[in-house]
C-alpha cells in the first residue's frame, strides 16, 4: 500500500502539523512577558494542545500495536512497524518537551513564575483531560474516529472487491480446465474406437487375403491367368461405363 493510501501516514501529517503548530505557540509564548493575562490564557492553551497530541498518538500507537499481530494482513513489514514506533516515540519527545517548558516557566523568570503557573494547573480541574475531551469530544474526536472509520472500511471494501474478482478468475479458469478435461477424454474414446476399427478392419483384410491365396492355389497358373483376364475385362467395362457414357 502507498503512504498516499496507508491511513497512517494521513493521521501521521496531520499529529506532525499540530506538533508543528504547538511548537509555534510555544515559541511565542516564551516571548510573552510573565504575569499577563495573555500568558496565563497561552498556558492553558497550550497544556490542552499537548494532552490533545499526547491523546492521537496514543491512538495510533494501539493502531500500531494491533497491525504488529498481523503486519502480512495490513501489508507492511517488520521494518516499517519499527519505522512507526520511532515516530510516535519522537512526536511524543516533542510534546513533552513543549509541556515540560511550559511547566518550568521560562528560564529566567524564576521559580515564582513556575509557581504562579503551578498554582494556576491547580485551578483547572484535570484541565489536560477536560480541554482535551472538550476539543475533541464535540469536534476532533468524532472527526478523527469517523475518519479512521470510514478509511478503514474503504480498505476493507477494496479488498472484498478484490478478492471476489480473484474468485471469479479462479472460478473461469477451473472451468476451462474442465472443458479441457472433458474434451480430452472424448479424443481418447475417438481413438480407442478409431484403433478397434482399424484391428477389425486389419483381421478382415487377412481374412480376405487368405481366401484369394487359398483359391489361386486351387486354380492354378491357367486359372490364375483367366482370372486376371476376366479382372482386367471388368475393369475395362467399368471404366467405359464411367467415363466414356
Amino acid at each position: 500500500m502507498s503512504s498516499a493510501q496507508d491511513p497512517f501516514y494521513i493521521v501521521k501529517e496531520e499529529i506532525q502539523d499540530s506538533i508543528d503548530k504547538l511548537q509555534s505557540t510555544f515559541h511565542k509564548w516564551e516571548r510573552i512577558s510573565p504575569g499577563m493575562g495573555d500568558q496565563v490564557h497561552a498556558t492553558k492553551e497550550l497544556l490542552a494542545n499537548c494532552g490533545s497530541i499526547e491523546w492521537q498518538v496514543d491512538e495510533l500507537e494501539k493502531a500500531i500495536t494491533v497491525a504488529a499481530k498481523d503486519p502480512s494482513l495490513y501489508g507492511i513489514d517488520d521494518a516499517e512497524l519499527e519505522r512507526r514506533r520511532r515516530w510516535t516515540s519522537n512526536a511524543r519527545t516533542q510534546v513533552r518537551n513543549v509541556k515540560t517548558g511550559v511547566l518550568a516557566g521560562k528560564g529566567n523568570a524564576g521559580a515564582g513564575n513556575a509557581s504562579e503557573v503551578r498554582r494556576e494547573l491547580m485551578r483547572m480541574p484535570n484541565s489536560t483531560e477536560a480541554n482535551r475531551y472538550d476539543q475533541y469530544g464535540g469536534r476532533d474526536d468524532d472527526g478523527f474516529v469517523q475518519s479512521e472509520s470510514d478509511r478503514q472500511m474503504l480498505l476493507i471494501k477494496q479488498q472484498d472487491e478484490e478478492l471476489d474478482e480473484l474468485s471469479k478468475s479462479v472460478e473461469r479458469i477451473g472451468g476451462v480446465g474442465l472443458t479441457i478435461h472433458d474434451e480430452l477424454v472424448a479424443q481418447e474414446r475417438i481413438i480407442d474406437e478409431l484403433g478397434t476399427e482399424m484391428d477389425s478392419t486389419k483381421n478382415r483384410l487377412d481374412f480376405v487375403q487368405k481366401k484369394v491365396g487359398m483359391v489361386m492355389k486351387k486354380a492354378g497358373a491357367k486359372g490364375q491367368m483367366m482370372m486376371i483376364c476376366f479382372l482386367l475385362v471388368l475393369f475395362i467395362i467399368i471404366f467405359v461405363l464411367v467415363f466414356l457414357t
